[in-house]
């Protein structure tokens, strides 16, 4: 009866030390799947290599023509394509710098859990130690030789090898969380660092794009006062000018199934904000600003601040948003019934080319990239690919232009 006792409270002994160890193996977790991945930054990376490459082929254009004054608005070209590499570029490192961020805060919340993980198995791995030293009759030697037979002896060898391998699993555990945890810590510190050259990176950049906009505000005070590019600024105009009409009736032709899906409002909105409505120039004959020659002028033109938001005038579907010598950073949007839109000058496009805007929505930012010696939006309507009086599309609205050096209210 005795030995039937015994045996019960080693069995019983036994049980509570699977207890404690089983919870132990069920602590064991598999990390979850990063949210932001190294690949992802490292991709942004070889765009921003790209763009890199780009501003050093475009200064290395610059330097080959920088000493001929007669190149001018070729250079003033230049800078704006390499001002546009270099917001990109900013862009570019500011998301870098966004997703160091969120995986900064992914390592610093999987190193928490490691840690805790760490400790907690370690606690209860401890308290099975004790929970022997205080029982100590219940120890792997004890229960081998409490055994009533030679039967009963392999079976407590095989429960004492089955608590060896759950010690040396649970100890392996432990180290691998260890590593785990040294592991996320060195990652931890490497996406901090990069971060930071990420910031200074983006520093550098914007420094650049501030230099390479003095030039071009300096480019324009040269442009302005020269007589002997006059004639081929004029020619580089109409030929632009000629050349976008086919491409805008191609594009129209090509994306026709997608513009007639997009419904077009009946009136066009006027596409700045409403206190910019003093017109510098107007829709036909009028003086160049940059050749100081009669010339027919193929839209209006509207002085605004630099970035000034730029809105669709109607909704459709964006045919065109690229950059030209002449026309600058532009954009074209073409509607369901027959009309489209351009939109040239832009400091920086919102759009691109395939996109589906709404009347309102904001396409681009005003500045003064190509032909242009100042601040503005080039605006124009095509009616079935003919070009029309902008104004003539906004009887209810109050405009003024200025001439020779008055504004005055202009009769429409």
């Amino acid at each position: 009866m005795r030995r039937k006792l015994n045996r019960t409270k080693k069995m019983i002994s036994l049980l509570v030390i699977l207890a404690l160890v089983l919870p132990l193996a069920g602590r064991i977790t598999v990390m979850p799947a990063s949210a932001v991945t190294q690949a992802e930054i490292d991709g942004l990376k070889e765009e921003a290599a790209d763009l890199d490459s780009q501003r050093a082929q475009l200064q290395q254009q610059l330097k080959a023509i920088q000493s001929d004054k007669s190149k001018a608005l070729e250079q003033k070209s230049l800078l704006e394509q390499q001002i546009s590499a270099t917001q990109a570029e900013i862009n570019n490192i500011q998301a870098q710098i966004t997703k160091y961020g969120e995986l900064i805060d992914q390592k610093e919340l999987e190193l928490a859990e490691a840690e805790e993980q760490e400790r907690q198995q370690y606690e209860l791995f401890c308290e099975r130690v004790r929970y022997m030293e205080e029982e100590g009759e219940v120890s792997y030697w004890s229960i081998l030789f409490a055994s009533d037979d030679f039967a009963d002896l392999l079976d407590n060898f095989m429960m004492v090898e089955e608590i060896i391998d759950y010690d040396n699993s649970i100890m392996e555990s432990i180290l691998a969380l260890q590593e785990q945890i040294k592991q996320d810590k060195a990652e931890l510190e490497t996406a901090k660092s990069e971060q930071e050259a990420a910031k200074a990176k983006e520093e550098a950049a914007k420094a650049d794009l501030k230099q390479q906009e003095a030039q071009v505000d300096a480019l324009i005070e040269e442009i302005s006062g020269q007589e002997d590019q006059l004639e081929a600024a004029e020619a580089q105009l109409k030929a632009a000018a000629d050349a976008m009409d086919a491409e805008i009736k191609r594009l129209e032709k090509e994306m026709a199934a997608q513009i007639s899906t997009v419904v077009s409002e009946s009136g066009f909105q006027w596409p700045l904000p409403s206190s910019w409505n003093t017109l510098s120039s107007l829709f036909g004959n009028r003086i160049h600003p940059i050749t100081g020659r009669p010339n027919n002028h193929t839209g209006i033109d509207i002085p605004a601040s630099k970035n000034t938001n730029i809105y669709a005038a109607k909704s459709g579907v964006v045919t065109t948003s690229t950059y030209n010598s002449s026309y600058g950073n532009y954009v074209v949007v073409s509607h369901s019934d027959g009309t489209s839109t351009l939109y040239a000058h832009m400091n920086s496009r919102a759009v691109s080319k395939g996109d589906t805007v709404s009347q309102g929505q904001v396409i681009g930012y005003v500045g003064t990239t190509g032909s242009s010696t100042g601040n503005h939006l080039h605006f124009e309507i095509r009616v079935n690919g003919n070009r029309v009086d902008p104004v003539n599309y906004f009887p209810d609205k109050t405009l003024y232009v200025r001439s020779g050096g008055k504004t005055v209210l202009l009769e429409h």
